[in-house]
């Protein structure tokens, strides 16, 4: 075995992993999660930490054209693994290693890629193909169409520069006032009508603060894939400072448009996952989020259990969760005062009764709920409890922004739309 192959094989024990979730396949993500723990891979957190894209499930048109935006983002080497079931995880993964060391597919892959992510015209951006930078040619720059007068460069050959002149060879400047542009009308803000957004990252723009004073504002989409974050879910936020000013959601496909029975080409979604199962997830990302690893490692054993039916088991780490939870100073202090919602907030927007106090009341209230069905009580519903997604803009307006992903795993939201038609089917 060579140096190389060496080096290699020691490099796969530290995969990183970007998991996307297709809204409904759960359960292959969660089995996706417990493989990683097993084979010592870690979950990455962006696409420049990956080594590989797993999708779990059969993604809709939408979210299928996000995941090959991400695919182009991965550094080589990569590898995809589309992963249509759970019992699919372990042959996927084990796939997913082999390609990591197979050098041919490497170079392959490299000489195919394109040099550059292409980034496709979003409305959002005002139109603007990145890409191309408003079909705007960096190599033979016209201005003419930058919005900076006339201006010409008749000779761009610096060998024949006329040195009596203005110091740039033949250059002639038509308008020394720049044409006819008034600078009063030009918009600064837009850069002469262009937007700019270099290479697909938006920049602030223009906005009135509550003041009356303008003051910059940066459009923010969170979501839909981003880890702790729920399946489908895009929340667009627009951001004076680090405060949240107003938001946006919506929901992506998540399923084949070729099949009416709910099954994709990667097989029918398992359906809405057991109450149980999904309070502790959330348990596991809202702690997570907080930084508290040991207690969401305790909580995902917890949901481990309860979804392989070891109710033993369930039952210790939900006991074990819960003294954790009660006992630790840095959940307390991490999440008090993140989305406080008093009994006229629950009434102003529809909301249950669970949803009452801040984030770190809301997470003791599902913990020791999960506790109690643990020990066998009736498990609720997640419906009897859930947040329509429609209201999470209200709810996160006003936040700083980094409260809001707290503020979300803190919710229980209503499943996706995709999971409940196949919950009714």
């Amino acid at each position: 075995m060579g140096l190389n192959e060496l080096l290699a094989r020691f490099a796969v024990r530290a995969t990183t992993v970007l998991v996307v979730e297709v809204p409904g396949h759960w359960d292959a993500r969660m089995e996706l999660e417990q493989q990683l723990l097993r084979r010592g891979w870690r979950p990455a957190r962006t696409p420049a930490d990956a080594d590989v894209l797993a999708v779990c499930g059969t993604p809709g048109p939408e979210l299928a054209e996000l995941v090959d935006r991400l695919w182009e983002q991965l550094p080589g080497p990569r590898v995809r693994a589309d992963i249509t079931s759970s019992s699919a995880v372990a042959s996927a993964l084990d796939d997913a290693a082999a390609l990591l060391l197979d050098t041919d597919h490497h170079r392959a892959d490299a000489r195919e890629r394109p040099q550059r992510p292409e980034i496709s015209e979003d409305p959002d951006h005002g139109g603007m193909d990145h890409g191309g930078h408003d079909g705007m040619d960096h190599g033979g720059m016209d201005h003419k169409g930058s919005g900076h007068g006339e201006m010409e460069h008749e000779e761009p050959d610096h060998g024949g520069m006329d040195h009596e002149g203005s110091g740039h060879g033949e250059m002639e400047h038509e308008d020394p006032d720049h044409g006819d542009m008034d600078h009063e009308d030009m918009d600064h803000g837009g850069h002469g009508g262009m937007d700019m957004a270099p290479e697909g990252i938006p920049l602030a723009e223009g906005g009135e603060d509550r003041d009356g004073l303008e003051m910059d504002v940066l459009h923010l989409p969170l979501g839909p894939v981003l880890p702790f974050w729920p399946a489908g879910l895009v929340l667009r936020c627009s951001l004076q400072g680090d405060v949240v000013v107003n938001a946006d959601a919506s929901v992506v496909d998540g399923g084949s448009d070729d099949e009416d029975d709910g099954a994709g080409a990667g097989g029918p979604s398992p359906g809405p996952a057991p109450a149980a199962v999904v309070r502790c997830d959330r348990v596991v990302a809202l702690l997570a989020l907080a930084g508290a690893e040991d207690a969401a490692a305790g909580a995902r054993r917890a949901r481990d259990a309860l979804l392989h039916g070891d109710q033993g088991a369930a039952r210790d780490a939900a006991e074990r969760l819960h003294r954790t939870i009660r006992r630790s100073r840095l959940l307390r202090w991490s999440l008090r005062g993140v989305l406080p919602l008093a009994p006229s907030d629950l009434e102003q927007h529809g909301l249950p009764r669970r949803c009452l106090g801040d984030a770190h009341d809301r997470l003791l209230a599902r913990v020791e709920r999960i506790r109690a069905e643990a020990g066998g009580a009736e498990p609720v519903p997640v419906e009897d409890a859930a947040v329509p997604w429609a209201v999470l803009p209200e709810l996160v307006t006003g936040l700083e922004l980094a409260s809001v992903r707290l503020a979300v795993a803190s919710l229980d939201l209503e499943p996706h739309p995709a999971v409940q038609e196949v919950g009714r089917a």
